[in-house]
């Protein structure tokens, strides 16, 4: 007897998953796009080793197979596994097989099931490598080195059983106060997508529609669509946004995203115009299959179908509501298992359920699980992944201010050193949310690299000073003591995304948090802010050391820019370390004493305050002169960046100052370019990150914003060497999102800026005529 179709490898996915589909029941493809289990449901960890529950073995049964599973190696406070009930690196890949086999074995059609897992920075499971966040990604405009971190991120999930990568990429930070802000690249679309762009390239090695290497995991990109504009910073809120804002800032990454070949996207949260994205057929399946020709596979987010019981009125129908929209697999709820009965009653067709079941199987296919649905690749090793993280921290510290006197701290005789601070010696306060438990032995916190870093005869001392939150100011005498004796004080303040035992949790793991629930978060999923200054404890603590006239450096370790007060004339220094990973103390220090120059630019805009949000800098080109009480502008602008040297830009200049808009979208060579010549002033080498900015001054169909990144070139100089910098100015530089519905660019005036941050910028005009104007 011949095998099935599907079972040869040879023939087109498609024609597989056609045939696939063509011998399932009803029940079999309802339970292809399911993903109900929570994964550390199906197993449980015995002196002898790890078993399947018989609820796992129950589920399997029920649709005879299993579509989906999620977070079997997932590991943290909310699931409630630990070093002690989880599975470590030495048995996941074991662990999964088991599921796998039996999946496999005993089904009629030993159709293999997809483990999903998190992957937000780093894999989400005991002994995964942790990276840092994504805004201090973000902040090392680096996206090679974020595409290498990502593949070896990869290969230790696929190492482990996993299949799939769930990574946040698509939000952006337009509103600082909420908790999320960690799992975003930064505030500027141009800066998203080039990172998801390198974030799809590492994990899949290339389009999910060609392969996924067995030392490669797909992508599923989180969150589409515009979750990090919800109204007041609220997670999970209402947004507000037209269809202009909603492509022009909230799409962006997505579409590269999809040009790149992720394998998939997760719809958000939030609704938009009212539908709820799981729901939104024009989101889901106008602008992501038909206008973008998406192919790959929409994932619901957890819980996010139920949510539309509200509108459709029982689950049976919230679940042919997502399904006719275009959300092809579900996660956790209990609509889905219900599309069975939908389909019976008319609410939704068969042939809908069946191209939803199709794109999970293709999935399937292209993965290679159903000719080795069991793992063979070998995981990277752990000290290079280490260093990986580790490399990413370091480019990632940026230095908003110095007196340029006090830092680097090597070779300043400064002999005896304060530590000071909530965050000076914890390794879980500077690894952010989504994260394992750690291993004790694990990280170095900025304390223990400080002392590691310190000179032979250095003397180095420590005291919490406070709390993370709270006004409790009772160890401040202490600290003040310890700095007023110290030549230098570093004070490391800052937040929190830290999840306890006892922290509560809403059913899809967001973490509650009020002013009724107090734990020591400030940020992370559910840990949004009202306010953006320290909290009062730490606020008190900077003012009291700084008013000892000791050099004061201010390290913010943090997962969120908190809003800053005017600290000249009394800090020294202010660096920023976004979470920065378990071995981010390290990288602070190599930075504090001069080992590695100072090489990151803020993703994001620093507030004053959070009343004069937003204060993101590419909003729309009106003109504001700000409030009466304070200005309008931020305190450390977005692009900005110090470091131990002096760079001198030169002007721009364009290798012709009139282009015909035809000309810019056409293939080949760019008919125009922007140069500017760089300089490295000072006595120190430096890695300067050259960015190009556009600003339409006249003419468009749309009301243009005070400026748009569309290009930045990172150059490495060592004192006394110059570069010059070229940048390619084509349609991807100077298209605007028109009303016909695609970007195209449309004739015009434009300011070409060059600088170092968005708010020092030289620019040059470009004159962009009708196409045989001339």
């Amino acid at each position: 007897m011949s095998e099935p179709l599907f079972r040869d490898p040879a023939m087109p996915v498609a024609d597989r998953v056609r045939d696939l589909l063509s011998r399932m029941t009803l029940t079999e493809k309802v339970g292809q796009v399911n993903q109900r289990m929570y994964g550390w449901d199906a197993y449980e960890r015995t002196p002898s080793g790890h078993r399947l529950t018989d609820a796992f073995r129950a589920e399997v049964a029920a649709y005879d197979g299993m579509g989906a599973l999620y977070g079997l190696q997932r590991a943290d406070p909310w699931s409630g596994v630990t070093a002690e009930t989880g599975i470590g690196a030495g048995d996941g890949a074991r662990v999964s097989d088991a599921v796998q086999r039996y999946v496999v074995e005993n089904t009629r059609l030993g159709v293999p099931v997809l483990m999903v897992e998190e992957m937000p920075h780093g894999h989400q499971a005991l002994d995964g490598t942790v990276l840092p966040v994504n805004l201090a990604v973000g902040a090392t405009w680096d996206p090679e080195l974020y595409e290498e971190a990502a593949a070896a991120a990869a290969a230790q999930l696929r190492a482990r059983g996993g299949h799939v990568a769930l990574v946040s990429a698509l939000d952006l930070v337009r509103d600082p106060r909420w908790g999320r802000a960690e799992e975003c690249f930064g505030e500027d679309p141009y800066l998203a997508a080039r990172f998801t762009e390198a974030l799809v390239r590492g994990v899949q090695g290339g389009p999910a529609r060609e392969g996924v290497g067995q030392d490669r995991a797909a992508v599923v990109l989180k969150h589409f669509a515009g979750q990090g504009a919800t109204v007041g910073g609220r997670n999970s809120a209402a947004t507000e946004l037209g269809a202009r804002e909603l492509h022009e800032i909230h799409l962006v990454a997505a579409l590269a995203g999809v040009r790149a070949g992720a394998a998939g996207v997760m719809a958000a949260y939030n609704e938009f115009d009212g539908v709820p994205c799981a729901a939104n057929r024009e989101l889901l399946t106008g602008i992501l299959r038909e206008r973008w020709g998406f192919d790959g596979l929409v994932m619901a987010d957890g819980l996010a179908l139920d949510r539309l019981v509200r509108l459709a009125g029982d689950p049976a129908a919230a679940g042919a509501m997502a399904l006719r929209a275009g959300t092809d697999l579900s996660l956790w709820d209990d609509c889905y298992p219900r599309l069975a009965e939908a389909v019976g009653r008319g609410l939704v067709d068969e042939g809908t359920l069946d191209r939803a079941a199709g794109r999970v199987l293709a999935l399937k296919f292209r993965l290679g699980l159903f000719e080795q649905p069991y793992t063979t690749a070998l995981p990277p090793a752990p000290e290079d992944v280490q260093r990986l993280s580790e490399r990413v921290a370091r480019e990632a510290v940026t230095l908003l201010s110095h007196d340029g006197a006090t830092l680097p701290l090597a070779g300043r005789g400064f002999g005896r050193i304060a530590v000071i601070g909530p965050n000076a010696d914890s390794v879980p306060q500077q690894i952010g949310d989504y994260t394992a438990p750690q291993r004790p032995d694990a990280g170095c916190t900025v304390l223990a690299g400080v002392r590691a870093a310190a000179p032979r005869g250095t003397e180095v001392f420590h005291a919490r000073g406070c709390d993370l939150v709270g006004g409790d100011i009772s160890g401040l005498p202490e600290a003040v003591a310890l700095a007023t004796a110290a030549d230098v004080a570093v004070l490391v303040l800052g937040g929190s995304s830290a999840r306890e035992r006892d922290t509560r949790f809403d059913a899809n793991g967001a973490a509650v948090v009020s002013t009724a629930n107090p734990v020591e978060m400030t940020c992370g999923e559910g840990v949004d802010l009202a306010e953006l200054a320290l909290p009062q404890g730490q606020s008190d603590l900077l003012d009291a050391v700084a008013s000892t006239g000791v050099p004061v450096v201010l390290v913010l370790v943090q997962g969120r820019p908190h809003a800053l007060p005017d600290l000249g004339g009394r800090v020294s220094a202010v660096l920023s370390a976004w979470y920065p990973g378990p071995w981010g103390g390290r990288a602070v220090a190599d930075v504090l004493f001069g080992a590695a120059e100072p090489q990151g630019r803020l993703p994001v805009s620093v507030p004053r305050s959070a009343a004069q949000l937003p204060v993101f800098y590419n909003g729309k080109d009106h003109g504001y002169r700000g409030y009466v009480d304070q200005p309008a502008t931020a305190r450390h602008p977005f692009g900005h960046g110090l470091g131990y040297t002096t760079v001198e830009y030169g002007t721009p200049r364009l290798s012709r100052p009139e282009v015909e808009a035809a000309e810019l979208h056409g293939d080949g060579e760019a008919p125009v370019h922007c140069l500017v010549r760089v300089a490295n002033t000072g006595t120190r080498p430096v890695r300067e990150t050259v960015q190009l900015y556009v600003r339409r001054v006249l003419g468009g169909s749309a009301w243009p914003r005070t400026r748009e990144l569309r290009g930045f070139a990172r150059v490495y100089l060592e004192p006394g060497a110059a570069e010059e910098v070229t940048f390619r100015l084509d349609a991807g530089t100077l298209a605007s999102f028109t009303y016909a519905g695609e970007w195209a660019v449309e004739p015009g005036e434009f300011a070409i800026g060059t600088g170092p941050s968005s708010d020092r910028t030289d620019t040059v005009g470009l004159l962009v005529t009708e196409s045989g104007a001339r």
